[in-house]
């Protein structure tokens, strides 16, 4: 007498996770923007590295990486990169030298006003509306905003 499996009539497929939905366009995502990156000669994480700093200036490395959502250990080295290319200054900061505070150049602020236009680029690969795009950013920052809470165990 053989056992037979039970037919799995609602078996989630691949392309019903939200999560590889996510992760998927992600990398979808990071082929677009690759020609803009490699035009500025920067990486993903050290392009919203300056924008985050031409946003607010002499941030923490705790600041900026907790923002960024990347480890301190991987922000070190990557500050150091940027530094060396003019890009950013670092400097222990006068009122607690344990923190040091990262701040962007003359030449880091044109880096960021010579990416401006590219947003436009990733709107239009995107195949959404101009009104479509920001709301999805926004539920996309909401679903994230919501998981961050509940990996912490909050809610």
């Amino acid at each position: 007498m053989s056992r037979q499996t039970p037919p799995r009539t609602k078996a989630a497929k691949l392309a019903d996770f939200l999560c590889f939905s996510i992760y998927s366009a992600n990398l979808a995502y990071s082929r677009v923007y690759k020609p803009v990156l490699d035009e500025l000669g920067l990486t993903y994480p050290q392009y919203i590295t300056i924008i985050s700093l031409w946003e607010e200036d002499q941030q923490t490395v705790k600041g900026l990486s907790e923002k960024l959502f990347l480890e301190p250990s991987t922000m070190t080295p990557m500050l150091k990169r940027l530094e060396a290319m003019g890009y950013l200054n670092r400097t222990r900061d006068s009122k607690d030298e344990r923190n040091v505070r990262i701040s962007l150049t003359d030449a880091g602020r044109r880096l960021r006003e010579k990416g401006f236009g590219f947003g436009e680029v990733t709107v239009k690969a995107s195949g959404l509306t101009p009104e479509e795009f920001p709301m999805l950013q926004k539920a996309i920052a909401n679903l994230r905003d919501n998981l961050v809470k509940a990996s912490k165990g909050e809610r």
